[in-house]
């Protein structure tokens, strides 16, 4: 009795220890999903990461970075959002 006993409290803390795994897991899926929802709104956020994680990699180690082209493409872009955004709020404040 005590044997099946044991058995039976066992079982339970492995449907308990698998819920909990699967809740993490769908947590986590959530999570890593939400940055893709963010990029794909904004696709110059995720270049400005990518130039925060190189700022990060050039303080760390003396080291040459090598832009792609496509990257400095994506600079030019920045200046021309950050005009853009600079003159919409020019013009708003002068507007007041």
């Amino acid at each position: 009795m005590k044997r099946v006993i044991a058995m039976q409290a066992e079982a339970e803390r492995e449907k308990r220890a698998k819920i909990i795994t699967a809740w993490g897991e769908y947590l986590s899926a959530a999570k890593l999903g939400m940055p893709q929802i963010i990029i794909s709104k904004h696709p110059i956020k995720l270049q400005l990461r990518i130039m925060q994680v190189l700022n990060q990699i050039a303080v760390e180690k003396n080291s040459t970075i090598i832009f792609p082209a496509p990257l400095m493409n994506s600079i030019i872009d920045i200046t021309n959002f950050l005009r853009t955004e600079n003159g919409s709020k020019n013009t708003s404040r002068q507007k007041e």
